[in-house]
Order: structure tokens, then sequence, then C-alpha cells
């Protein structure tokens, strides 16, 4: 999410997407087999974000938007008053808004949110559940976790995506001398069903692209997620094996999640795996806050918006209030499990 060259992957070819999903890269090379997460171990709960407390162990985030998007983030305070951040009484969820009823002119700020945990984590089992995630042309939503001094400590992005990209992308950005790079072969020792977008994740200011992969899933983001009453997604953060990642339609939820004791070796192949054969996990990835938002147009939306299929231009629709009536995260929980 803090990538300042997405601008850049808005020249690069379409891949299967509704408009116009900018993707990174789309190189690949071989590997050898690598070791994924195998071991049977059932994960429990460290930390769990939902309800009335959900926002006591979270900040909100009232800076300029480093990704240079068309949003005021709001304060704890003003995000509540003025229905942007709030807790559904009738399930329980937890909702993260952008203002879609104010007037604003076009290429100005609207209102949204920006949060991120006040607890650090250096590995784990990290899990959303939400039924609803931000669309709309110009929207940028992210769930995603950073340590200090980007790019450092390294960035994961668990899901993120812009205008009307059908599928979900994961990325990691590695900020040391350390190597760190992903691949996929064409052999059946392939360890996930994802689509290797770029190999090195090497991130600095000026070059961020990291090292991506595209879910094939068309319900893992956007209209789709929402349309499949949402689903999760998990991140298995292993310093021993490598980082993996799954969406799980609601539909096809495991049974030993939603009973609070994961063990995600049952799971099957996730939509991504960066292996620490070819990552230095703990060098590159260390004391991470998680982080949820919305911002408009920015680097990426913004680049990406006038091949996306979406009418007009990125700064006219910031205009649209009614553009933004769905470009809401609905959360059921947050959870972190060691």
């Amino acid at each position: 999410m803090h990538t300042l060259s997405k601008l850049f992957l808005a020249a690069l070819s379409l891949t299967t997407l509704v408009g116009a999903h900018q993707s990174r890269a789309h190189s690949r090379h071989r590997r050898t087999a690598v070791r994924r997460q195998s071991t049977n171990k059932t994960y429990t709960i460290q930390d769990f974000y939902q309800g009335e407390d959900f926002f006591n162990n979270w900040d909100f985030f009232t800076g300029s938007d480093p990704t240079s998007g068309n949003v005021n983030y709001q304060s704890q305070s003003a995000a509540q008053s003025k229905g942007l951040a709030y807790v559904n009484d009738c399930d329980n969820s937890t909702v993260l808004a952008v203002d879609s009823t104010s007037t604003v002119a076009a290429g100005g700020n609207r209102d949204s949110v920006r949060i991120t945990s006040q607890n650090s984590y250096n590995g784990g089992l990290f899990v959303i559940d939400a039924s609803n995630m931000p669309v709309g042309c110009s929207t940028w939503p992210s769930f995603w976790t950073v340590g200090p001094n980007w790019p450092s400590a390294g960035e994961i992005d668990i899901i993120e995506g812009v205008n009307n990209q059908a599928t979900n992308q994961m990325t990691l950005h590695s900020g040391t001398s350390q190597g760190c790079t992903i691949g996929k072969s064409n052999s059946s020792t392939d360890q996930f069903t994802g689509q290797v977008l770029g190999t090195n994740c090497y991130s600095t200011e000026n070059a961020d692209s990291g090292c991506g992969v595209e879910d094939t899933d068309t319900r893992s983001f956007g209209y789709g997620f929402n349309n499949a009453e949402g689903g999760v997604f998990a991140l298995l953060w292993d310093n021993s094996s490598g980082m993996s990642m799954w969406h799980f339609a609601r539909a096809d939820i495991p049974d030993d999640l939603t009973a609070q004791a994961p063990t995600p070796s049952t799971w099957g192949t996730p939509s991504g795996f960066w292996s620490a054969e070819t990552c230095d996990i703990t060098d590159n990835f260390y004391d991470h806050q998680m982080v949820i938002d919305t911002t408009i147009c920015g680097n990426w939306a913004g680049g990406a918006y006038s091949s996306s299929g979406c009418p007009g231009t990125c700064s006219d629709m910031v205009a649209n209030a009614t553009n933004y009536v769905d470009a809401k995260w609905v959360i059921n929980y947050v959870a972190v499990y060691q």
C-alpha cells in the first residue's frame, strides 16, 4: 500500500480483470521444490478484534495520505461522529467507510478512514473476516501489515486492488540488502495457485512494485467478493518456511477456522506463497502493525484509472458522492493466532 510506483503499473498489460487491473510484471522463472508450512500445528488466539472493543486497540491515522490519495483521513472522534467508523449493533460488525454524502469539488479530498493496530507482530497467523469491502471507480482499499522505517522492516499486502479490479493482489515489499524473491515453475511442485506479477520483492521509494501474486478467484476482490457475501483472508507468517496467503469465499471457510482452532496445513494450496528459501523472512519483515484503509485515486488507482473502464477522470469521480455508497469495509473480526 505504500507503493509510489504503482503509477508505473498502469502501463502494463491487462490481466483477467473486469475493467483493467494493472499488474506489475508477469515475468517468471523456474525454481526448485520448496518447503511450505507442513506441520499439523493448531494455532491459538493471541489477539481478537471484534465488536464494541474493536476501536480500543487501533489508532486512527490523520496525516496526509502517503500514496497521494484524494482523502482526508479522520480522527476516531470525527470518523464516528460522521458515521464513517462504527460498530453495527445488529451483527457486531465493524464498519469503516468513505464519505458518500458530502459535496466535494473535483480533485478535492473526501473523508475516509485509515486505522493501525496498536500491537505489533513478528509472525503468526493473521485472519480477517469481512462481508463487504470498498468498491467503485477511484477506490483503493487494502488490508496490510508494515514495519517501522519503511521499507527497512518490510510490508505485506494481504488485500489490495483499485477501481474495477476483479481479483485480489497480494504483495511483499522488502527493504534490506538480504535477498527476497518469489518464483513459480510450471511443474507439479507449484506451491500456490496465483499468478506471479513480479519476482523481486526489494522496494525503494522510487521502485516499489514488490513481488506480487494475483489471485485467480473472482470472489477474492471487489464486487465478486461482496456478491459472495464476503469471506476470509489469512496470512501465515512463518519465519522458518515463508509467507502463505489464502482466500476463502464465505461458503468455503474451513471449519477449524470457524471454530477458532485453525490448522493451516489442512487448508490446501494457498493463493500465494513466498518461500524462506528465496527470501530472508526474519531480516526483511519484523515489528509489523496491521493497517486497514481506503484511499481514493492516488498513485495506483489514479494512474490506472484511464484504462480501467471507469468513466471520466479520477479527479472528477471524487466529486460524485453516490459513487462511494458502497465504499465501505464491513468487518466481522480480525484475529491474530500464534
